[in-house]
């Protein structure tokens, strides 16, 4: 049997690239998403990841699937998707900070939780952070917390899977030519080449350069723990 990829977010942008790869390396895909993934081949769990009754299903209907399939065929999990919003630390209600963490936290959580018990020797799990999962900027409040979480966990299931032949790692990207950067900068294309410019060769990442990414750390089990940075060699400021 063939080797499987399961990603969250992958109908679009880096988790649409990513898919593409992994079915032009012979995996199976799983999409979590509530939308269609445009890539041939790939099958789609319609899922709201904030509503925990979807994902319940979704992870029924998974952890069911790992189960039939051969024990020693490895899995790579990919914690893509992301909800980002426009807020302040000193404007944001609780109820739009818990919208944020309920996508970009609980629900990892909830698959790691329902699957990691019947992942293979020779799995992983990755996480689809951001340049945001360490430092900070202005406007993107509770993206940042939540990516800032994701870390920790990425880190804290290194180390309680110690021993299982499961590896872990995040992903980091810079400026990367999404939908959800272009929605959450207005399509203003001005801003865009400006985010661009913020890097060593002057462009935007291109989704993928970060899918290319994801399967190499699937691959490498030696990056266990890291933190794995693609954004062209970002200017800090």
């Amino acid at each position: 049997m063939s080797p499987l990829a399961i990603l969250t977010g992958a109908s679009s942008g880096i988790g649409a690239a990513a898919a593409e790869q992994f079915i032009d390396q012979g995996y199976s895909v799983i999409n979590i998403s509530r939308r269609d993934c445009p890539v041939a081949g790939v099958e789609t769990l319609q899922t709201d990841l904030a509503d925990s009754a979807s994902l319940r299903g979704t992870c029924d209907t998974l952890a069911a699937r790992l189960q039939a399939q051969d024990s020693t065929a490895p899995v790579c999990l990919v914690h893509n998707a992301s909800l980002m919003l426009k807020d302040r630390c000193d404007t944001t209600e609780d109820s739009a900070l818990m919208a944020a963490i309920s996508v970009n936290v609980l629900g990892i959580n909830t698959l790691n939780r329902s699957l990691v018990s019947a992942l293979p020797q020779g799995s992983s799990i990755l996480f689809v952070g951001s340049t945001l999962s360490e430092k900070a900027v202005a406007g993107a409040f509770s993206y940042i917390v939540s990516k800032h979480a994701q870390l920790g966990m990425m880190r804290a299931t290194c180390q309680d899977l110690m021993g299982r032949g499961i590896h872990t790692a995040m992903i980091c990207p810079g400026f990367t030519d999404t939908s959800m950067l272009r929605q959450h900068v207005g399509n203003d294309e001005s801003v865009l080449h400006s985010l661009g410019a913020m890097n060593s060769f002057g462009r935007l990442v291109s989704p993928a350069e970060i899918a290319d990414m994801i399967l190499w750390a699937h691959q490498h089990p030696v990056v266990n723990g890291s933190v794995m940075h693609g954004n062209l060699g970002q200017i800090e400021h």
